[in-house]
């Protein structure tokens, strides 16, 4: 649907004041909609998502949840099957890499991250290993390009997978994919935003792929466990490492679909090559080797 369409169809849009493009968006049109009423947000969605293992029904469902958890934003509106979602626009200042990476900010995010996690549970969940193989056979049943030497990897991932699973916390409801610009601070906390491809998860996830997509340093890592965890946790550290790696090597995948079928002026490939290759430069580290004894040492 487009914007015309939902500005017709969608009630609280009507009598519109002024429309402005938002930025960010790599999935999505984003459009800010401002009436007399307030501010809202409209997220048109294409549909190639389902290739990308985003379900619009959960991520509205998933978005009310966080709202209800005062975190996300209020949802104000959704039209199934049409991609459309409204929700409303969180006056505040969108975080950048830099922002993410002042020490400052390190408390505010794990109590962002633990007020999202204590709140209501998700409609599914979502483990990157499998969301990972999804990709894995989009990709090769569709012809897209695959990095060079990528399925070389697969039975370190293997091996990773394995070591992660000797121990589990219960999961939580995480965003899963807390890009610096899905970080909106109102001044008193920091809000989050967009659930394209949140579900339940491991925590570490949460925090690893924070640290991954910023590109903190490993400092910066065990700092942001600390504060979640209200004291040092250097297996959660360990652990949380592994998972952004794992993050890393699975949306090298996604940057592949989207170099394969997204019309969007983005250098999908080069982004996701860079992910890859930090990928492999941790897989073959010397600290490889000892994040996974710590995985798999008991707690």
């Amino acid at each position: 649907m487009d914007l015309e369409e939902a500005l017709r169809r969608v009630p609280c849009l009507a009598g519109a004041l002024s429309i402005d493009e938002l930025t960010g968006g790599l999935t999505n049109r984003n459009v800010k909609v401002t009436t007399a009423a307030g501010a809202f947000v409209v997220r048109l969605s294409s549909n190639e998502s389902g290739l990308l293992a985003v379900d619009r029904d959960l991520e509205f469902a998933n978005s009310q949840h966080a709202a209800d958890a005062g975190v996300g934003a209020q949802v104000m509106d959704y039209l199934p099957g049409q991609g459309v979602l409204v929700v409303g626009f969180i006056e505040g200042t969108t975080f950048t890499d830099a922002d993410v990476a002042l020490e400052s900010n390190w408390p505010r995010i794990a109590d962002a991250c633990r007020r999202l996690h204590q709140g209501p549970r998700f409609e599914n969940g979502f483990d990157m290993f499998d969301i990972q193989q999804r990709y894995l056979t989009v990709v090769t049943d569709r012809g897209f390009r695959l990095p060079a030497g990528y399925l070389e990897h697969m039975p370190t991932v293997e091996r990773l997978r394995s070591a992660l699973a000797a121990h589990s916390d219960p999961t939580v409801p995480c965003n899963n994919d807390l890009l610096a610009g899905n970080f909106i601070d109102t001044g008193d906390q920091l809000r989050l935003i967009d659930y394209e491809y949140s579900g339940n998860n491991d925590p570490c996830f949460e925090l690893g792929n924070i640290w991954s997509e910023a590109g903190l340093p490993l400092e910066a890592l065990d700092e942001l466990v600390s504060h979640y965890y209200g004291e040092r946790r250097p297996e959660m550290v360990a652990r949380a490492r592994l998972m952004g790696l794992m993050s890393k090597y699975g949306w090298t995948l996604w940057a592949s679909i989207q170099d394969g079928v997204s019309t969007i002026d983005f250098d999908f490939w080069g982004w996701g090559m860079e992910k890859y290759e930090r990928a492999v430069a941790e897989f073959g580290s010397p600290s490889f080797n000892r994040l996974i004894a710590e995985a798999v040492a008991p707690h």
